[in-house]
């Protein structure tokens, strides 16, 4: 039997350097993303600053850094959810600048909403005009 393996994947150098990795796997859903806040620049450079643990679960299970002078990344900006049948969809949740899955738009001005996913669509986090490029990939591997 395959096993689906589901990954989210920087498209650009500025989405790779926000998410510090060229891909990180998705483990459950929904996966939610958004903006690191906790942030302070040090000599010039922006430092992520260590998060306090607690007992509430966090905000995100994916924060990206966003270095613009204007931001594009909301804090709680979107999530990927898996639907029945293999399907999946992006909720933005609420973000300023909106969503782009495909083309598409989606949210901004604090306003949400819901779109079909598909692997390989493009997801710019963002106006249209951000550096923040994504896509979902997925993977089957075959079981012994």
């Amino acid at each position: 039997m395959a096993r689906k393996r589901v990954f989210f994947e920087a498209l650009t150098d500025e989405a790779a350097q926000a998410m510090g990795a060229e891909r990180v796997e998705i483990e459950h859903f929904p996966f939610r993303v958004g903006r690191e806040s906790r942030t302070q620049t040090v000599n010039g450079e922006l430092v992520v600053m260590e998060r306090r643990r607690s007992d509430h679960a966090p905000n995100n299970d994916l924060y990206l850094l966003d270095r613009g002078v204007r931001l594009n990344i909301s804090r709680e900006h979107f999530q990927i959810e898996r639907r029945l049948f293999g399907r999946y969809r992006l909720v933005d949740r609420g973000s300023a600048c909106g969503t782009g899955v495909g083309g598409d738009w989606i949210g901004g001005r604090d306003r949400g909403g819901t779109t079909h996913l598909d692997a390989e669509e493009e997801i710019v986090v963002g106006t249209p005009q951000s550096p923040y490029v994504f896509r979902m990939v997925i993977y089957e591997e075959q079981g012994e």
